[in-house]
């Protein structure tokens, strides 16, 4: 089943048992997919999906952030719930070690020498592993390689 279709049938799910708080971070998705959508005219694959999922992983793990700094408990909550909703659409992480066997496929494949050629790398990484590992972690990771 296209991703789409599942999140669109975990709302009616959410709807029918009037889960208020996931039929709302469940929406959100939707809201963020359909805009997407609009704006481009087009219609998202999967991959758009898992895309969209990852930029709104990243924004709230910021607000979370922000909140708990600002000392407003209740509002972080409520994005560690979304956070936790929206990570249920991505497919299964990657362990250290698949991430590291990656890497050193990605650096033998490239070619890549040092550092000036981590967009190489990270070129090569990003289609394989998107959804799938914290692309700022890899980022350093191959850096740290690079570096090394």
């Amino acid at each position: 089943m296209p991703l789409k279709d599942r999140i669109t049938e975990d709302m009616k799910a959410a709807m029918r048992a009037k889960d208020q708080p996931r039929l709302s971070a469940v929406r959100l998705l939707l809201a963020a997919m359909k805009q997407k959508e609009v704006d481009e005219r087009v219609e998202l694959a999967d991959a758009d999906v898992l895309a969209i999922i990852e930029k709104m992983i990243k924004q709230r793990r910021e607000s979370i952030a922000q909140y708990e700094s600002a000392g407003r408990k209740d509002l972080a909550g409520v994005e560690q719930f979304e956070l936790k909703v929206l990570s249920e659409y991505l497919p299964q992480q990657l362990s250290e070690t698949e991430i590291a066997e990656a890497i050193a496929a990605a650096l033998a494949e490239s070619g890549a020498a040092g550092v000036k050629d981590m967009g190489k790398v990270m070129a090569l990484l990003k289609p394989r592993m998107a959804g799938r590992a914290d692309m700022g972690k890899v980022s350093a990771l191959v850096k740290a390689r690079l570096s090394a």
